[in-house]
């Protein structure tokens, strides 16, 4: 167990001091029981590194979800000077903008469960999913060039969607500081036969239904009610993110080297210095490519979901990104956000959240485990008073995935989820042992923490009854 000084400071809050070589205090946003899972690993000592780098501001931060990660812990948000501080592709992730989007249908439950089984396999065959998995969906290099500068809307253009899609997607679908001339030709070459396809790991593809409103008003203003049918899609920027993040590592290596890092997975550019700015740029691209990789998915899916039922309607509820930077005001003050496995929660008001979300908040989408409930969220005023406008982007592991090789059959796990009435495809035994609920923290508390602190608060929970993971 990782021991080092740990501070009560209120219910669901804990504070490393600030120490040694330290800008900033630690804050950890955790029950006492979740705040045990996340000492078995590096986590906390990842945490403290982080408050060591230069420009950071206020805290470094670990959510509730927070798991070892490289470099930054995932449930890891920093906030940076836009003069003194840094970017850091460790504080951003491989899989750039890994992030969830959740439609909602003109469907029931009862409709679902009468084809659960056709659906299942129809959604298996027309979606890839998998380790190294190509797509159907082929571009040319040039429009490939258009997709990383525009993102979603250069898809909605070409006839994949309906223009209150990217209006319901975070930055509306599109990092407008995309710069296609700072990624790289094998960046690209990794990416261009992947638009449309899950991958594999914890990304997934669910129906699921609406198990219980806890906010009205705001479930209202989402469009969601009891017993209806609705879609989460979880996937990212697929072999160009994870490209990008090791090419601008390396550059970075090279230009700066390790001399003032606590752990060599922290190398960053100062913000402002061109290596900084040509990594954002080419970040933004990624983060486009992964908003038109879920816009392909979304029409494939309106294809597909249309074939078995005629009338269904599919609309975006909202888009949500994960593994991001952001250049972001709070009071007045431009700061860049890193959020690593941590998603935005806005509160009334942001010019940034969708205007017919604006008087309620942003929607958050929180995905359960494989086969457990996912939430949805409102984000709060208070999130941005916290926690740099930001909250949980899932449960969180607490078990390695070679350690869940050893502990579990894809088999059993199979089993045990139909038990519960839940139909499931996998493109391997392999990953339903890897992505076993059990070897997450329970979703129900870490949801329960975030809505009593009130960085985001609950609106509604969705229960699964298909699953697609890579």
């Amino acid at each position: 167990m990782f021991k080092m000084e740990i501070k009560k400071i209120a219910k669901n809050i804990y504070e490393i001091p600030k120490q040694g070589k330290m800008n900033v205090p630690c804050r950890i946003y955790a029950s006492e029981k979740i705040l045990e899972n996340i000492k078995q690993d590096k986590t906390l000592e990842q945490v403290k590194n982080v408050a060591c780098l230069p420009g950071i501001i206020k805290e470094s931060i670990a959510l509730t979800d927070a798991h070892q990660g490289y470099g930054f812990p995932i449930g890891g948000v920093a906030a940076f000077d836009m003069d003194k501080g840094i970017i850091s592709p460790g504080g951003v992730g491989y899989d750039i903008d890994c992030s969830i989007r959740l439609l909602k249908t003109n469907l029931t439950k009862k409709d679902i469960l009468k084809k659960q089984k056709e659906i299942t396999e129809n959604l298996q065959r027309k979606i890839p999913s998998g380790v190294g998995r190509g797509s159907k969906f082929q571009i040319t290099y040039k429009e490939l060039d258009e997709l990383l500068k525009e993102g979603a809307p250069y898809l909605v253009k070409k006839g994949y969607g309906v223009k209150e899609d990217y209006l319901h997607m975070e930055e509306q679908g599109c990092m407008k500081e995309a710069d296609v001339s700072k990624v790289s030709e094998k960046a690209k070459k990794r990416g261009i036969g992947q638009l449309g396809t899950l991958g594999a790991g914890n990304h997934f593809l669910e129906v699921l239904f609406v198990d219980e409103i806890f906010d009205e008003k705001v479930a209202k203003v989402f469009g969601l009610k009891k017993e209806q049918a609705v879609i989460l899609i979880h996937c990212g920027s697929r072999g160009l993110g994870h490209q990008v993040a090791s090419d601008y590592i390396k550059l970075m290596e090279q230009k700066y080297g390790f001399e003032n890092l606590q752990d060599r997975e922290l190398i960053n550019a100062p913000i402002k210095s061109k290596l900084g700015k040509d990594y954002y740029g080419a970040m933004c691209c990624a983060a486009n490519f992964a908003f038109a990789n879920k816009q392909v998915i979304t029409h494939w899916l309106r294809e597909e979901m249309k074939c078995m039922f005629p009338n269904i309607k599919i609309d975006v509820v909202y888009e949500v990104c994960h593994n991001i930077a952001k250049f972001e005001e709070y009071n007045g003050k431009k700061v860049c956000v890193h959020r690593k496995g941590a998603t935005r929660s806005f509160g009334p008001g942001r010019k940034e959240i969708p205007k017919d979300y604006r008087k309620v908040g942003q929607p958050v989408l929180i995905p359960g485990s494989m086969g457990t409930a996912s939430y949805v969220l409102v984000g709060s005023k208070k999130s941005e008073e916290l926690t740099w406008g930001s909250t949980v982007h899932g449960a969180g592991r607490i078990m390695s995935r070679s350690k869940a090789l050893r502990e579990f059959k894809g088999e059993e796990i199979k089993e045990k989820l139909n038990k519960k009435g839940i139909e499931i495809k996998s493109g391997s035994w392999k990953s339903l042992a890897e992505e076993s609920p059990e070897v997450y923290k329970d979703v129900e508390e870490v949801v329960n923490v975030v809505h009593d602190l009130g960085i985001s608060k609950k609106v509604a929970r969705l229960k699964p009854l298909v699953v697609i993971i890579g």
